[in-house]
């Protein structure tokens, strides 16, 4: 996908959360590596994992992860969520699809037509992935970790125990939509 005024706002929430403490840090859905290598590039004692379901994603973060010179503190794994990284977190980076799948040929959508559909559009009302995340950050994420998501241009946070509020946001703003 190409990185959006947002993808740079929740790259900067993310480096504020993370200071200039060692933290274990997870780009879920990597897609072409944008939040990981930025997040390394600027957090140089984070130890950063990108995950992605998809093979052509992990050969393409791999690429820009080589390109920067990053490949010894960014790990680039495939699967799925937070499956593929081991052990505990301190913060958990995503912005998974989240449009549902019925509204593709929409036209408020058109814009986002030439990227990967499986970055975009989602089954049902759009949040099951982030339905899963939250549920797999909450049991993986350290006491003092957190969550940074992009969803419909908004950056939003919480921290493990917040997760619950989380949810209920991105499912009034879903109703809102």
């Amino acid at each position: 996908m190409i990185p959006r005024l947002a993808t740079e706002r929740l790259v900067e929430r993310a480096l504020a959360r993370l200071g200039s403490e060692p933290a274990r840090v997870v780009d879920v859905g990597s897609g072409s590596g944008a939040l990981a290598v930025a997040i390394a590039l600027r957090a140089p004692n984070a130890e950063v994992w990108a995950t992605d379901l998809f093979e052509a994603a992990v050969k393409l973060t791999r690429a820009n992860v080589a390109r920067h010179r990053l490949g010894r503190r960014v790990h680039v794994v495939q699967g799925d969520l937070l499956e593929a990284v081991p052990g505990k977190l301190d913060l958990v980076v995503a912005n998974l699809p989240y449009v549902p799948e019925r509204l593709r040929l929409e036209s408020a959508y058109a814009d986002l037509r030439s990227e990967p559909p499986s970055a975009v559009f989602a089954a049902g009302d759009g949040l099951g992935p982030y339905r899963r995340l939250l549920e797999a950050s909450r049991r993986r994420l350290t006491d003092r970790g957190a969550l940074v998501i992009q969803y419909r241009g908004r950056v939003l946070e919480a921290t493990r125990f917040e997760l619950g509020n989380l949810l209920a946001d991105l499912e009034s703003y879903a109703l809102a939509a």
